[in-house]
């Protein structure tokens, strides 16, 4: 514990300072501070602001390589489709979302006959396999992964992912 005596000399000021303390809890913060500085110099974010997603593929092997470098993503606009895999591949305490963030959920589809979308239900539902359990359920609640957009955004999704503010390190992931 820090502790200080005062010795006044008198009305116009201080004559000397006199500081005591326990070296072993000076050096403990100092070392937490040097830890805490470090940590968050060695991880950086990723940003998703506007992505409409993909191939699922491409996705899953993208958020594999995320998974593994141990960096925090940032949802910060919208992650739409494919883009939501990310919600299952990276570790749900490594993901947060600000008031701007947005998820678009549809069920998988092929290019059919004459280059119409038929949907996919195998991929489907192992696209939906992938989703953290809290998820699910939302999807489940709305009728489950149709070929129409559903979108979890605002309180709801805040109430299921921890709010996070930009952090000057975050990159945009398209």
């Amino acid at each position: 514990m820090l502790t200080g005596v005062l010795h006044h000399s008198g009305p116009i000021g201080f004559d000397r300072l006199d500081w005591s303390c326990d070296m072993k809890f000076v050096t403990g913060l100092l070392a937490v501070i040097l830890l805490l500085a470090g940590v968050n110099a060695s991880h950086a974010a990723i940003r998703i602001a506007d992505d409409r997603g993909g191939q699922i593929g491409t996705y899953v092997d993208k958020y594999q390589g995320l998974r593994s470098s141990g960096e925090t993503v940032i949802i910060d606009g919208l992650c739409a489709s494919a883009c939501t895999i990310i919600l299952g591949a990276v570790p749900h305490d490594r993901i947060c979302v600000t008031s701007h963030a947005n998820l678009g959920f549809h069920a998988a589809w092929d290019h059919g006959a004459n280059g119409r979308a038929v949907t996919n239900l195998s991929a489907t539902q192992m696209l939906y396999s992938l989703y953290p359990s809290p998820v699910q359920r939302w999807i489940a609640a709305r009728g489950g992964l149709k070929p129409h957009m559903i979108f979890l955004r605002g309180k709801e999704l805040m109430s299921m992912y921890r709010p996070c503010y930009l952090d000057a390190q975050a990159s945009s992931s398209r």
